[in-house]
């Protein structure tokens, strides 16, 4: 089965285009963990139709129920990769146990956030780290790895990286592994994470128990953003923003992107605004595709 979308991302606006879109009589998955823009908020006082402070939770609930009720497949999940499948120009969505097919994809995963704080953590930045094991796995072939992480989005990660080194250790920063899904010959390194130091490039994490000599790190907390799909894609991206043209389609056919990831005001109106007009975007586009559009 082929969706004829699959939104990343179940806040405001993945969820507000999955209802336009499903009104449409299209086939909508959207997958997605938390609440998205509203996780960090208790009660919302100030979106239209509320007369009284509404608790965050309900009003995502409140959406996700509407969404289901006009036809809409939401998935509590976790995203870890997103490829593009160039005979047929479909996409492939995949969690760490399912793969599922897509005409078109949204990315509304919100901002991505990136800075740890770790010292050293900007000074390498480009100097050794990098946040994207399919993009510059090769240049470390054999060379001594750590992924910092502890999540399936780590394990995704891991499994990209044992085909070009098999040094590489896990850093979960004082937490315990939270998947079954890294490979087997990785090492894990629970200690919390106190300096990265080098001097050119990166030559060394220092942890509460232990120093460990990397020539490389790949970060990969929590769950993969917006901004780490962009990077793997190869879609445009400024100042942490994610470009999209003014149909909110990003510079790939097919990948649109709404919410707070593309940047602008960073408040639920804008969020649901987006998720309505990225709707009519994507049903144009699917009806140039194959005649399905409404």
């Amino acid at each position: 089965m082929i969706y004829d979308t699959v939104i990343v991302g179940k806040g405001p606006a993945g969820v507000s285009a999955a209802i336009y879109l499903a009104r449409a009589n299209l086939r909508v998955l959207v997958i997605g963990k938390g609440y998205g823009a509203l996780e960090g908020a208790s009660v919302i006082e100030n979106y239209y139709g509320f007369s009284e402070p509404i608790d965050a939770r309900i009003l995502h609930e409140n959406g996700m129920k509407q969404a289901k009720r006009l036809g809409a497949e939401i998935l509590e999940d976790e995203v870890i990769d997103i490829s593009q499948n160039y005979e047929d120009g479909s996409f492939s969505v995949s969690t760490p146990n399912e793969k599922f097919l897509a005409k078109s994809v949204l990315l509304a995963t919100g901002k991505a956030r990136k800075n740890l704080k770790i010292p050293g953590f900007m000074d390498f930045l480009g100097k050794g780290i990098s946040f994207c094991a399919i993009c510059d796995g090769f240049f470390f072939k054999g060379k001594r790895i750590g992924v910092i992480g502890s999540g399936d989005y780590a394990a995704h990660e891991a499994q990209e990286l044992v085909r070009f080194s098999k040094d590489i250790t896990i850093f979960t920063n004082g937490k315990e592994a939270e998947s079954d899904k890294f490979p087997p010959e990785v090492k894990f390194v629970k200690d919390k994470i106190l300096k990265i130091s080098g001097e050119d490039k990166v030559e060394k994490i220092e942890t509460e128990l232990n120093n460990y000599q990397i020539d490389g790190i790949f970060v990969a907390e929590g769950t993969a953003g917006a901004g780490d799909f962009a990077l793997k894609l190869g879609i445009v991206t400024k100042d942490d923003n994610i470009l999209v043209d003014s149909g909110y389609m990003t510079n790939i056919p097919g990948i649109f992107a709404a919410g707070d990831c593309i940047g602008g005001l960073l408040q639920i109106a804008k969020a649901v605004s987006d998720g309505a007009n990225v709707s009519i975007s994507i049903k144009s586009y699917l009806k140039n595709k194959n005649g399905k559009g409404k």
